[in-house]
């Protein structure tokens, strides 16, 4: 087996769908650090099982999906698919057959990953029983990586053995070994559990049948708890009854005391209404006496911030007379001194802009000068770039040919080296000998190729036998299934059915079982295991028997006699067997059974009806001592009926014996239809596993053909691709020859010529040589006068350039000066205005002053006199207040009494009902328990006492507890 493909999709660094082939068995990949190789062996481990990220060098499974870049984004899922070359069959089992075998893993960013084989969907543990015993695994001896080596040199015995024992194949058998150890292991663990469930049933039944005994006790003790309960709910409706009449009177009593205190409330309400009416026109008094004490107020504030308005607004004006006189002196004085300012500036600017113009000129004339040693500079060095192009040109043509002479001798000597190497190899290659292998090698690939088809056909037949055994072991094993299915379905039936058999019969009671034990008959059957009835009748047959059903075969009833003082307790019966049965009539019951005992006088006065109306029409014809029954249990005499429907435990005995007899035939059928079924799915496995081993011999032998072929084939191909490569080398070695005879003789041309052009440069070096140095004369000469121009240039530029700005800024002062003192002259203007306007104002508001100060005192003693009016109203206001106040006090005293009694007959009014609803639920609750109050009171003296009632009640209960628990619903279906 070889793996010949890689498909890659979305694994780590490979995001677009790529396909690695591997045409032989030596394959390697290269590259730079990062190119991804590793991935490539990360794919071939992660496909066939790999779960640990850290073998995957990363840290989840996630990882594995591409995660994005720069330039792409992330994506969703990852696949791998391995193409494996089974042309060889070293897999075996079902895909022997296959010349090819795919691999395939794909993975989601949730986690979710799926296998597939050859297309269709699998388990991670079949791809890992694939490859078991061929050494392939995700952490096989087949992948070598690094540190494996070492750890195969270093490893214990015991880790050595897993390597060997996967090489040698066995591997595979081991762990088939180890499942069918578990699955046994599992097996005994679920026979244990089954053991431990039956027991624990046994150990319920003896416990229900305990609780069985302790449930007649408890449905005493219950119904006397019910009576009891009944009595004590009658007295306490009578205790209630009694309260509920006191509490009556009390609610009349309070009603009547809260009438009284809602009419007192109506009198002082009626004081209060007077008292408000009252107080209303006091305080409308008062509040006119007030209206025109505050319009007086508001008068004589008025004046007084007049006034104060008045006084401030000349104090203002004063200030600003002040102010006006000073800045007045200020500004004449600084016009004054502006005026002497301006005069010097003046004087200043005659004396200086003469010596400015000649200034001007001197740094025009040295500018001119440095222009024309600059002009002079620039010729020189154009000059002189001239002639180092020329310098230079030689000089690199004369490099260049150097170069391009020691090149071409190299490549001359390089080539003339590689000729003579292929001339010799020319000399050591040969055909013919190849041709003869290549024939050898064919006739031997034929033949192998025969005889592995022969024995893969032979194989293929062995393999439909396997196929159609293998079917019918799955045939056999659900047929075996099916009945054994049936078997434990009819067993727990029989189970079931036996338990309830023996409670119905009297098995199941401990005294009546110990003694039959102590007379060892123990083992006899009854009666109900006895008989056979027909169909239809079976009821009409337990009517009639009743609990003779339960009647223990013994051989002879006399011989009993002296034993059965001995049982006591329980109930028993006994019939004799071997008594001679006695011909039935036909309309009897006794004709619908048949029984190794004698029943006839059980059955044989019993007539049978097959309706309701047949049996009742019988009635007049019946004697004293017969009877007649119908199939549905309705048995009735000439003078009597009875007719029994309670579900009691002999209920259904004798179609229960009837079933019991089917099932127990039913499960001897089908434990003989197991063994056969058994028998023949082991002669089908015999003769599975015999085919079995032929196959794996003959899978053996094919395998070995196939890996002989393809040796020979690959042999073969090998020397034919051989033969191939040594043809066109050949080739090759004749059209290289030539090429390299033509390449020397043109670098040899070549070289030729470069010695020429090294010659003509030499030469033009030698002449440009003189010419430099009158050059670098010329530089220097220049260049100290270029120096001492621009010196001179910079002297004059910066005296001007000082002078112009001495000149400048005594102008801009001088205009600066002559602005400012125009402002002021202004502002003195304005000044003197604004004084001659304040000494106006200041007289004009002298007069107005005065005036209101006069009234302002004749407001003020107006306001004296309403003060004493307005506290003569103000006392009259607060008299009818406190009047009014006090009546308002009493009223919410009045108020809070009546609510207090209203509330208190409202409590009153709901304890009563709340005794009300109390007394009819325990009516209520005597009625549910099927008793009347009257009923109940009748059977009670007058004198009753609750507690001793509840004293009886607390002793019955105590007695149920005592008998404990009860599972009454697990009881009823025992």
């Amino acid at each position: 087996m070889r793996l010949s493909k890689v498909k890659m999709s979305g694994f780590k660094s490979f995001v677009d769908p790529t396909t690695i082939q591997l045409p032989s068995n030596l394959v390697g990949i290269v590259g730079p650090n990062g190119c991804g190789k590793s991935n490539i062996i990360d794919a071939v481990r992660w496909v066939m099982g790999e779960t640990s990220a850290k073998q995957l060098r990363g840290d989840s499974m996630a990882d594995v999906i591409f995660n994005g870049s720069t330039a792409r984004k992330p994506i969703s899922s990852a696949s791998i698919e391995l193409i494996f070359d089974n042309s060889d069959g070293a897999i075996g089992g079902q895909y022997a057959g296959y010349a090819e075998i795919s691999v395939k893993r794909e993975v989601v960013r949730d986690g979710t990953s799926n296998y597939f084989l050859n297309g269709a969907r699998c388990r991670r543990r079949d791809i890992q029983d694939l490859f078991l015993g061929t050494g392939l695994g995700p952490r096989s001896y087949a992948i070598i990586e690094q540190g494996t080596i070492s750890r195969l040199v270093e490893s214990k015995p015991e880790e050595l053995r897993v390597f060997l024992e996967e090489a040698a194949g066995i591997s595979k058998y081991k762990e088939r070994r180890r499942e069918t150890e578990n699955r046994i292991h599992h097996a005994r663990e679920n026979i244990e559990r089954l053991n431990d469930l039956r027991e624990e049933v046994a150990k319920q039944l003896q416990h229900l049948q305990r609780q069985a005994r302790a449930a007649e006790r408890y449905k005493e003790y219950a119904g006397e708890q019910r009576t009891l309960k009944a009595q004590i709910s009658a007295l306490h409706w009578r205790d209630l009854d009694a309260k509920l009449s006191g509490q009556d009177h009390v609610i009349r009593e309070r009603d009547t005391a809260f009438e009284a205190a809602v009419a007192e409330q109506r009198r002082i309400e009626s004081e209060l209404e007077t008292a408000r009416a009252q107080h209303d026109e006091v305080h409308d008094a008062f509040n006119k006496v007030q209206g025109r004490y505050y319009e007086l107020g508001a008068n004589i504030a008025r004046l007084e911030q007049g006034l104060q308005h008045a006084r401030e607004l000349r104090r203002r004006q004063q200030n600003d007379l002040e102010q006006s006189i000073q800045q007045t002196r200020e500004i004449q004085g600084h016009i004054g001194r502006d005026e002497q300012q301006l005069q010097s500036l003046a004087a200043e600017l005659a004396e200086l802009e003469p010596g400015f113009a000649q200034k001007r000129d001197i740094e025009q004339q040295s500018a001119a000068a440095l222009q024309a040693a600059e002009q002079a500079m620039a010729a020189w060095q154009a000059r002189w770039e001239e002639f180092n192009r020329e310098s230079g040109e030689a000089s690199r043509v004369a490099e260049v040919g150097r170069r391009e002479i020691e090149h071409l001798e190299r490549q001359i000597n390089q080539n003339l080296q590689r000729r003579e190497r292929l001339e010799q190899e020319r000399g050591q290659l040969s055909a013919e000998e190849l041709q003869q292998q290549i024939e050898t090698l064919g006739n031997e690939a034929g033949k192998g190729e025969q005889q592995r088809q022969a024995l893969q056909a032979e194989l293929d037949q062995t393999l439909q036998a396997i196929t159609t055994h293998r079917e019918q072991d799955q045939k056999l094993t659900q047929e075996l299934h099916r009945l054994r299915s049936q078997l434990e379905d009819h067993r727990g039936r029989l189970a079931s059915l036996e338990a309830l058999q023996q409670a119905a019969l009297g098995k199941s009671r401990e005294r009546v079982t110990e003694w039959l034990k102590a007379g060892h008959l123990d083992g006899n059957k009854r009666l109900a295991e006895l008989i056979n009835v027909a169909p239809g009748w079976e009821r009409a047959v337990e009517t009639v028997l009743g609990w003779h059903l339960e009647a223990v075969q013994v051989e002879d009833i006399a011989s009993l006699a002296g034993r059965l003082g001995e049982l006591n307790g329980g109930s028993l019966s006994f019939v004799e067997e071997g008594a001679a049965a006695t011909a039935a009539a036909a309309d009897s019951l006794l004709a619908k059974v048949s029984s190794p005992v004698a029943l006839a006088g059980f059955l044989g006065s019993v007539k049978i009806a097959d309706t309701l109306d047949a049996a009742l029409a019988m009635r007049s014809s019946l004697s004293e001592t017969a009877s007649v029954i119908t199939p549905d249990g309705i048995w009735m005499g000439r003078n009597w009926a009875r007719v029994i429907r309670e579900q009691d435990e002999r209920a259904g005995v004798i179609a229960r014996e009837q079933e019991l007899k089917q099932i127990r035939g039913a499960i001897g059928d089908i434990d003989r239809q197991v063994a056969e079924a058994t028998t023949r799915q082991q002669q089908t496995r015999d003769g599975l596993k015999d085919m079995e081993a032929r196959r794996d011999l003959l899978q053996g032998d094919v395998n070995r053909a196939h890996r002989d072929v393809a040796d020979m084939t690959a042999r073969l191909n090998a020397a034919r691709t051989q033969l191939q490569q040594v043809t066109e080398r050949i080739d090759r070695l004749d059209s290289e020859g030539k090429e390299l005879s033509s390449v020397i003789a043109g670098a040899q041309a070549e070289l030729k010529d470069a010695r020429t052009r090294i010659e003509q440069a030499v030469e033009t070096l030698h002449r440009l040589e003189g010419r430099r140095e009158t050059l670098q004369q010329e530089r220097d000469s220049l260049n100290a006068a270029l120096n001492a121009a621009r010196e001179q240039a910079r002297t004059d530029r910066e005296s001007a350039h000082e002078l112009a700005l001495k000149l400048e800024s005594r102008r801009s002062l001088k205009d600066s000066t002559a602005q400012n003192m125009g402002r002021m002259q202004t502002q003195l203007a304005q000044l003197e205005a604004r004084t001659s306007e304040l000494q106006h104002a200041i007289d004009d508001a002298a007069a107005p002053i005065k005036q209101h100060e006069a009234e302002l005192n004749e407001l003020l003693e107006q306001r004296t006199r309403m003060d004493a009016e307005l506290a003569e109203a103000r006392n009259a206001v607060e008299s009818v207040a406190e009047a009014l106040r006090e009546l308002e006090q009493t009223r919410m005293s009045k108020e809070r009494a009546a609510e207090a009694l209203r509330d208190e007959v409202q409590q009153l009014r709901l304890g009563s009902q709340e005794l009300r609803v109390r007394r009819q639920t325990l009516v209520e609750q005597l009625t549910e328990e099927g008793y009347t109050l009257e009923q109940v009171l009748e059977g009670m003296p007058e004198e009753a006492a609750l507690q001793t009632w509840v004293e009886r009640l607390s002793d019955i209960e105590q007695k149920i507890n005592r008998l404990g628990p009860i599972n009454m619903a697990a009881i009823d279906d025992f």
